[in-house]
């Protein structure tokens, strides 16, 4: 439940189009199914898609290490700023026109205490449902072919046909 300025980590102008990049776990089943449906929502283009499990350790950017990724929900706005938890999860509702009013509810009175209690409670019996993956060749220069970022669907084709390098 943090918010970290970074220093010069703010893209360079025309750079980068997503207001977005979210940083999640592709190895625990419940939040694979939930970043997946929130990839088929309008409003998804305008968020870079990162699975924290496969990607390459520079994908992370300043402040972001893939313990930090892997252990709760990461939110890097435009301008750098790195939002975690329940507040990333608000930003991002409030980026889907579907979900905008929960981000505005998640973000109002006692709302974000109360969901930031709930979410410490799921990332508890998390680790219960988390797939173990092979390890992940981090090495400098190599590349997963997993680690992808993956563009929003399209209307039918199935999820994470479309890769982006």
């Amino acid at each position: 439940m943090s918010t970290k300025p970074l220093l010069d980590c703010a893209p360079a102008a025309g750079q980068r189009s997503e207001e977005l990049t979210i940083y999640f776990d592709g190895s625990c089943p419940v939040c694979s199914r939930e970043i997946a449906m929130y990839r088929r929502q309008t409003g998804a283009d305008r968020c870079a898609w990162i699975d924290a499990a496969t990607c390459p350790e520079s994908d992370f950017g300043p402040g972001l290490s893939r313990n930090l990724a892997l252990a709760r929900i990461h939110v890097r706005r435009r301008d750098g700023v790195l939002v975690d938890g329940t507040r990333g999860f608000a930003l991002l509702w409030r980026t889907l026109p579907r979900f905008a009013w929960a981000g505005r509810l998640a973000s109002a009175g006692p709302f974000p205490v109360l969901l930031e209690a709930a979410y410490q409670l799921f990332l508890r019996v998390r680790p219960l449902w988390r797939r173990q993956r092979p390890p992940v060749d981090v090495s400098p220069g190599h590349r997963h072919p997993a680690s992808r970022r993956l563009a929003p669907p399209v209307r039918g084709e199935p999820a994470g046909s479309q890769v982006q390098d």
